[in-house]
């Protein structure tokens, strides 16, 4: 990266995801029977513009100094535009800064539901170079599970939670993004206290794109139109009970697999939330080849008595064989 820009529970998506609790109902067909899910993906989402992740104060001359964060600008802020130009990519910005010879650049800024413009004058570094003290993310990637596909309108939910810039935890507001098929090559396990992750690669197969990253998952629309055989009924949070259930994951290849976990109770009944349960891993051939949760499991469907009722969301720290699930009917927003 160049000197402008850089790029306890924790999520179960491999790289960089990190929860909120704030939900959005998706915005797609409602139904109460779906496609079953369970296989892994990638995941490659654009931001809309460039998030600012942190601020670098520089010394010039006497002083140390940061004129990105002095002129108001702020972590998690998103510049849309710098003097005019649409901004897409961290080397925009990097380069308009770096091009300036000192003169001032209007930036274009989103702040929640809020845009207005922010004048920010660059200084010579002890490089000499013109900088403003700005860290930018502008794409982000990982590995994920869907958790189930909707036939009538060919479209998906996974995760079970949003993606979120791995610095600040802000969700990402995406411009554009797509869903790859990927095959799982390895497993480093999970350890308590040292959560492993499913290690693999995108293919070249496009599944569908991103149209929506919110925090109970990230939606979008198939390339390929979804049979409607094998349809599974949509459990309500109500019928969810402790005890026995399958976990569906795949942690080899690209076939998934159930396997057999517990339902401990729930926690959390708010549609607010993606911690709505507590399950545990009681599999003995999933504890064996991956210690427990690892991630990349993130979205990994849960059934119970025939119906679909959550998918994981998180892995437990201190004890890597529980973890939560967040209901599917609030990822399904019925």
């Amino acid at each position: 990266m160049s000197k402008n820009v850089k790029n306890r529970i924790i999520p179960t998506i491999l790289v960089i995801i990190f929860s909120v609790t704030i939900s959005i109902i998706p915005a797609y067909a409602k139904t109460d029977e779906v496609i079953l899910g369970g296989d892994a993906f990638g995941l490659k989402l654009y931001c809309k513009g460039v998030m600012i992740t942190r601020f670098e104060s520089f010394t010039t001359g006497s002083q140390k100094i940061c004129p990105a964060k002095s002129a108001g600008l702020k972590v998690n802020d998103i510049i849309l535009k710098a003097n005019n130009q649409t901004i897409k990519s961290n080397e925009q910005i990097d380069k308009t800064v770096k091009n300036s010879n000192g003169k001032t650049i209007t930036f274009y800024v989103q702040r929640n539901n809020n845009k207005f413009s922010v004048n920010v004058k660059p200084r010579l570094n002890s490089e000499n170079e013109y900088y403003i003290g700005l860290w930018v993310r502008d794409s982000c990637a990982g590995i994920g599970t869907i958790t189930y596909f909707n036939p009538q309108d060919n479209s998906y939910g996974a995760l079970g939670h949003g993606i979120c810039d791995m610095d600040t935890g802000a969700i990402i507001p995406n411009d554009q993004g797509e869903i790859l098929k990927a095959k799982i090559t390895g497993i480093t396990k999970s350890e308590n206290n040292n959560i492993g992750t499913l290690n693999g690669y995108f293919t070249d197969e496009t599944i569908g794109n991103i149209r929506n990253n919110s925090p109970i998952g990230i939606y979008g629309n198939t390339v390929k139109s979804i049979s409607d055989k094998n349809k599974i009924k949509v459990a309500d949070s109500s019928e969810i009970k402790t005890g026995k259930a399958q976990i569906i994951s795949t942690i080899k290849g690209s076939k998934s697999q159930k396997y057999d976990i517990e339902i401990l109770g729930t926690c959390n009944n708010s549609k607010n939330s993606n911690r709505n349960f507590i399950i545990k891993i009681t599999d003995n051939r999933l504890l064996k080849n991956a210690g427990g949760i690892v991630q990349g499991m993130s979205g990994s469907p849960i059934i119970q008595n025939n119906k679909l009722v959550g998918a994981l969301t998180h892995v437990f720290v201190d004890d890597c064989s529980k973890g939560y699930g967040i209901f599917a009917r609030n990822m399904i927003g019925v």
